[in-house]
This record gives C-alpha cells, sequence and structure tokens, in this order.
C-alpha cells in the first residue's frame, strides 16, 4: 500500500517510465499513422522523458514538489514533436499543482493529473478528441473519481490506467484520420505506458532498460569550419538553485557580456545555463550568488574540434583572436530544414540561424531557443517548416524576453515563400500577416518510400513502395516511380498553379530528375517550373504548387 508519493519515489517512478518508453519506443512508432520515415512518436517521446531523466538524476528531491518541477522544466526544455510537446504540458500543470507540496496523498496526486489535462487542453489550440489529449482527461478523471474513497495510490492508478485503456481502444472511432489506418492513437498508448510504470514502481518492481538510451542520430560535420571560427572556446552548462532573491534576468545581462549561444532556462527551483564563453571561472562564481551549483559541464570546443577531424591534441595551442561581434539588426529569422542546397537558400534569403531538422530529426524546445537566443535581433521569426515542430517552436516564446513570432510553416516550400515575402518596409503586425498568409497559399507534395506495409483508407501500402502526400494527405503509393509521379502531376494541376518549385532530395538522380520535371511540365505547361537542388535526406522530390 502506498499512502503517500515523495519526491524520491517519484524520481524512480519517472526513472523507471523513461526505461519503458524507451524499450516500447518501436511498437508505439509503429502506431504512427502515415508509414513515411518521420521521428515518429516513439522516439520524440522518448527523447523527451528522457531529458527528465538526465535531470532528476543529478538531484536528490527534498520534496515532492522539487522533483517535479525539474521533472516539468527538463521536459519543457527536451520537448521533441507534438507528442513530446503535450507530454511536457501534461507535466506542467502536474508539477504546479504539486509546487509546494512535499508528499502527494491519493487525492493530491490525482487532482494534479487533472491539472495536467487541464495545462494541456488550453495551451493546444484546436485540441482534437481520440488523441493523448482524450485519454488522459479520462483515465485522470478516473483517478479523481477514486480518490473520494480510495487512500491507496496504487489503486488510483489502477483505476486512471484501465480507464485510459479503455478510452485508448476507442480512439480509433473518435479520430477520423485513425479510423483510416485501423489503428490506436500511438501518443496515448506512450502516456499510458508511463502510468504503468509508475504504478509498477509503487508496487516495488525493477524496471531495466534493455538497451542504452539512444542520443540523438544527429550529427554534425566538423569538416566544414575551422577551429579558429569558434569564438569562445568553453562550453559551460550548469544548473543552479534558486537560494538567494536575485532576478535570472540580471544573470542573463552578465552572461551576454562574457559569451554567446546564451541559453538561461529557470523555473521556480532552478536555473539551467548553456553558454559559449572564455571565461567559466567568472561565470560560475557569478552563478554561486543565485545558490548552489547542482551540475556542471565544461567542455573545450576547440579540442572537441579537432578530436572530431582526427588531429591529436597535442600541446597547448594559442586561442585566436576574437572576432567582431555580429551586428544587431531589427529582426532576426531562425529557420528549421536540412539538406545543403536547402539551407543555402534559407541564408540567401537572410536566415541568422540555421536548425539542422524535419523529418526524423526533430529538433527540441531547448535546440530552438538556443538558437533564438543566438540571433542578433531582440525580435526573431521562427520557421518551424514542419507541423511535428511548431509546437516544440510555440514553447520557446514565454522562455526569453525576446519577442518570438512562430510562423505556423508545415513544409520547407512554405518556409521558402515565407522569407520571399518579408518586407522589410512593413510593421511587424504587417510582416506576421504578409509572410502567414503567403505560406497559406503554398501546396506541398512530397515523395518518398513506405516505412512500413499498412492500410490506410482502403489504400494498400506495401514497405519499399513509392508514396506520396499532397498537403500531409496520402495521395498515392505504388511499386513505379512514373505512376506515382503522374498522380501527383495531376492533383497539383487541379489547383491551378502558376509556379511549380521541384526541390531534389539526395537519392535522385539525374536521368530521373530531368523524366519527373518533363511529367510535370507535360501535365501543367501553363506553370512555370523550377528545379532546385535541395539535398534532403527522406523525401526524394519534395514540389512545392503556387
Amino acid at each position: 500500500m502506498t499512502r503517500h508519493v515523495t519526491g524520491e519515489l517519484f524520481k524512480k517512478m519517472m526513472l523507471n517510465a523513461t526505461a519503458v518508453i524507451e524499450d516500447q519506443k518501436q511498437e508505439i512508432n509503429e502506431l504512427n499513422v502515415f508509414p513515411v520515415p518521420d521521428g515518429d512518436t516513439g522516439t520524440n517521446m522518448s527523447l523527451t522523458i528522457s531529458a527528465a531523466e538526465k535531470a532528476l538524476l543529478v538531484v536528490t528531491p527534498a520534496t515532492l514538489g522539487q522533483a517535479v518541477d525539474v521533472t516539468a522544466s527538463a521536459l519543457l526544455r527536451g520537448a521533441r514533436g507534438n507528442s513530446g510537446v503535450i507530454l511536457s504540458l501534461l507535466f506542467r500543470g502536474f508539477a504546479k499543482r504539486l509546487k509546494d507540496v512535499e508528499t502527494a496523498d491519493s487525492a493530491t496526486f490525482a487532482a494534479a493529473l487533472c491539472a495536467g489535462v487541464d495545462s494541456a487542453y488550453k495551451a493546444v489550440m484546436k485540441p482534437a478528441e481520440g488523441t493523448i489529449l482524450t485519454v488522459s482527461k479520462l483515465a485522470a478523471g478516473a483517478a479523481a473519481h477514486a480518490s473520494e474513497t480510495e487512500h491507496d495510490v496504487e489503486i488510483v492508478l489502477e483505476k486512471a490506467l484501465a480507464a485510459g485503456y479503455i478510452a485508448l481502444e476507442d480512439t480509433i472511432n473518435q479520430n477520423p484520420v485513425l479510423k483510416k489506418a485501423g489503428v490506436i492513437d500511438a501518443g496515448a498508448k506512450g502516456y499510458l505506458y508511463i502510468l504503468d510504470a509508475m504504478l509498477r514502481t509503487l508496487r516495488g518492481e525493477e524496471i531495466t532498460r534493455s538497451s542504452p538510451l539512444e542520443e540523438s542520430s544527429t550529427k554534425a560535420d566538423f569538416a566544414q569550419f575551422s577551429a579558429e571560427e569558434i569564438t569562445f572556446t568553453y562550453c559551460t552548462e550548469f544548473m543552479v538553485t534558486r537560494d538567494s532573491n536575485k532576478d535570472p534576468h540580471n544573470l542573463r545581462g552578465f552572461l551576454d557580456e562574457r559569451g554567446d549561444s546564451i541559453v538561461v532556462v529557470e523555473d521556480d527551483a532552478v536555473i539551467k545555463v548553456h553558454i559559449h564563453t572564455d571565461e567559466p571561472g567568472t561565470v560560475l562564481t557569478e552563478a554561486l550568488s543565485y545558490g548552489a551549483l547542482l551540475s556542471i559541464k565544461i567542455e573545450n570546443m576547440r579540442e572537441q574540434h579537432l578530436e572530431a577531424m582526427g588531429e591529436s591534441s597535442g600541446a597547448t595551442r594559442s586561442v585566436p583572436a576574437q572576432s567582431e561581434p555580429e551586428p544587431t539588426k531589427e529582426f532576426g529569422i531562425v529557420a528549421v530544414c536540412v539538406g545543403a542546397g536547402i539551407e543555402e537558400i534559407f541564408k540567401d534569403l537572410g536566415a541568422d540561424r540555421i536548425i539542422t531538422g524535419g523529418q526524423t530529426m526533430n529538433p527540441s524546445t531547448e535546440d530552438i531557443l538556443e538558437q533564438i537566443t543566438s540571433a542578433p535581433s531582440d525580435v526573431v521569426f521562427v520557421l518551424p517548416n514542419n507541423k511535428n515542430i511548431i509546437m516544440a517552436a510555440q514553447q520557446c516564446i514565454p522562455l526569453t524576453s525576446k519577442r518570438v513570432i512562430v510562423l505556423p510553416t508545415r513544409s520547407i516550400p512554405q518556409g521558402i515563400t515565407a522569407l520571399l515575402s518579408f518586407d522589410v518596409a512593413e510593421s511587424l503586425e504587417d510582416k506576421i500577416a504578409c509572410m502567414t498568409e503567403a505560406a497559406g497559399k503554398v501546396h506541398t507534395a512530397l515523395i518518398t518510400k513506405a516505412a512500413r506495409s499498412t492500410v490506410f483508407d482502403g489504400m494498400k501500402i506495401k514497405k519499399g513502395a513509392h508514396l506520396a502526400l499532397l498537403d500531409d494527405s496520402i495521395v498515392t503509393s505504388g511499386s513505379k516511380a512514373e505512376t506515382v509521379i503522374n498522380t501527383v502531376a495531376e492533383a497539383l494541376y487541379a489547383l491551378s498553379p502558376t509556379f511549380i518549385t521541384i526541390i531534389t532530395g539526395e537519392d535522385a538522380k539525374r536521368a530521373e530528375i530531368a523524366k519527373v520535371e518533363t511529367q510535370l511540365a507535360a501535365t501543367i505547361p501553363d506553370a512555370e517550373i523550377t528545379l532546385i537542388t535541395g539535398g534532403q535526406p527522406v523525401y526524394r522530390y519534395i514540389i512545392a504548387a503556387e
């Protein structure tokens, strides 16, 4: 019997939940509605919850309130994809309810689950039923009802899970997209795995991870720059408790004078800092005036670069002269994309910072926040260019003193068109309206190969077959690329476009590209066709119609 949840017990619950999500992530991925290569729900939830694991491993929570605060803060920073963001929102509300609580009885714990659901529903612009939101709501409701008579937290969680699994099975009937695919909601299944891990912890079960937690598969190409291009030597990260009344905004000002790539994220309990600096000792000394240091990581980026290039460390190297600071601009632009050609386009159009990401590699909220912070302006436009990154970008808005405008661009072509519509002379509000409107007029077709075999809306899709989507809906699938391209061309023709842009992926061959261009020109003769070498992975072709 468990009558109270302590900080240490909650820490164990979350560590076990991380292990379960990591082990079950592929099963969750398999529930992904569209059979396209993607970061997938399971992967995003695993990467998100692992951020909480890392934060909890370096603290010994004195109270439940402290444990949930650390968890919620880490989940917010580490949130990836829509599923990760919603998970962080559920725990944000959960943490607010338990903020000043030393331990929680069954009623308090159930009330916190309900508060998490309320927080998530309020934060999601258009909450859809038949998703993680629905299942978490019904599970929390069952927990609250059970807590009226039950004083054992285990029994309350049992009731929550029972109601959650019933709700999970019904998601296929509530959500039309899930019904077409014949699957239950992946995010909801992941959330119930978390609650189940919590319950198993209360029962005293030992949960071990069958495989090590994976790091992000994204790897930078260090050959693209030299050690001399590194302005500051030491990548410094630390977490400090908030033991004083000093305003963290003052710490930001102190750091601004001593480095770049600064990220300061705070909650009621701790301050988390990332900075590139030549004065890590000075920075840490100042941090001590705010509270006790909980964790510290200092890495010499010049040495890391040389190691990545296969060079030995050797003798001490002189630090090159510091480059001139980047000039301040009225507006900054951060774009998420992948592919050398696509990155160059965004840079040419004025993007100040590029975040490598998209399908299969959704950047976290903290990844995006870091680039917003380093952008040379107090007003920053963010172009997510992927529907699964928009929510993570929006979570950055309250985490910085800068004015952040997240344009809801759902594809690379929408992001490019939005930047082409950027008019320096217009007011800020007119810029936002003009760029949003321009992006909304762009239709995007994606050509890839099916990641798994499935049946969707009566369409049989075989793993490895060519697959085409238009504005996030599956258009066709087949073994012959020419047939798939023809179907896409006909669908685009129905939109009466004036301009067609073909962005080629890294696997597209020259002869094949010429055939695709010819097919589109024959089907849509009145449209002006532009060919761009994008170099993107995952999608062989990205085709924009305006």
